[in-house]
């Protein structure tokens, strides 16, 4: 079953969807990286099966994890490399701002922590104990 298919899954028919909240809040990011992370796919021989909870994947809790992800701004790519990376406890920047190659005066970019115009007084580098999730491969 693929993530934006109906379930078949008895369960997932009586109780529905998860609803997504709005706005998101930080907690919000936070558990839904917990979930597509701890609710991530396992290999058996009838299918993909919930790590968690043994039901069809993508459960109930992995479905709303990848909707409130993207609701906050991240790719396809970006959820399945925090899947990938498995902490769940990665921090996911809120607000989520999707950063280009090269940050312009004025730009999103350049309200980044650390970031300053070019020219006004000494360069500042980001803080070392800047939070660093996985990138999309």
């Amino acid at each position: 079953m693929r993530v934006g298919e109906q379930s078949t899954d008895p369960i997932d028919q009586i109780l529905g969807e998860v609803p997504v909240p709005a706005p998101l809040t930080p907690e919000d990011v936070r558990l839904a990286v917990r979930a597509v992370v701890v609710h991530a796919a396992e290999e058996w021989p009838a299918g993909p099966l919930c790590r968690n909870d043994g039901a069809t994947y993508p459960c109930r809790l992995h479905r709303w994890g990848r909707r409130v992800l993207e609701r906050h701004g991240l790719n396809e790519r970006q959820i399945d490399a925090l899947v990938r990376h498995g902490n769940p406890f990665v921090h996911v920047p809120f607000p989520f701002r999707v950063t280009g190659s090269a940050p312009h005066e004025g730009g999103p970019a350049a309200h980044r922590a650390g970031a300053r115009p070019a020219g006004h007084g000494r360069p500042v580098a980001p803080p070392a104990t800047a939070p660093r999730w996985p990138r999309a491969s």
